[in-house]
């Protein structure tokens, strides 16, 4: 099997692994808090996001490793994480932590599509190997990341209703 279909059914499994497990445990406990609880523990996950910075760290990844998508990639996982961080210190200053929370959504989210494209415009999941140590990151927490990105903005665009229920049945329940 190819180094680009392996890398892409990894991607691709990470995907499903995390909304299934979305779906049975995230969702439900998540849905069953207010939305700043929601947002404080997205916001919890993504201040781990400093992690990004090994894609520029000798050793970690090869040296080969397209500069263009590295440094994106390491400086906007950092910068999500930052402002993650903010809004979690911020959590008890309504005033500061809501736009904090928008910031790190939106820059997060920006970052992990970019990264998609730089990836893509380096083919980059035809040689997955020059993510040596950090090939973890791609292929599990990025997907973690992008889905739980996509709930904080479900959380702050949607009245919190029916706390436990997963969007897909409300659908099927109407």
């Amino acid at each position: 099997m190819s180094t680009e279909i392996l890398f892409q059914t990894h991607l691709v499994l990470g995907y499903v692994a995390w909304l299934l497990c979305l779906r049975a445990y995230i969702w439900p406990w998540l849905g069953s808090m207010d939305r700043g609880a929601a947002q404080r523990a997205i916001a919890t996950l993504h201040s781990f996001r400093f992690f990004g910075l090994v894609f520029i760290l000798p050793g970690v990844v090869s040296p080969d490793l397209p500069a263009s998508f590295a440094t994106f990639a390491a400086y906007g996982d950092f910068a999500t994480g930052v402002l993650a961080m903010l809004a979690l210190l911020a959590a008890r200053i309504r005033q500061l932590f809501w736009p904090f929370v928008v910031a790190f959504n939106i820059i997060g989210t920006v970052d992990l599509v970019v990264d998609y494209y730089l990836a893509i415009q380096a083919d980059l999941p035809a040689h997955a190997g020059l993510f040596g140590a950090a090939y973890v990151i791609p292929v599990i927490y990025v997907p973690l990341l992008m889905i739980t990105h996509i709930a904080a903005f479900y959380f702050l665009l949607r009245p919190h209703q029916n706390p436990s229920r997963f969007p897909a049945e409300e659908a099927t329940a109407s």
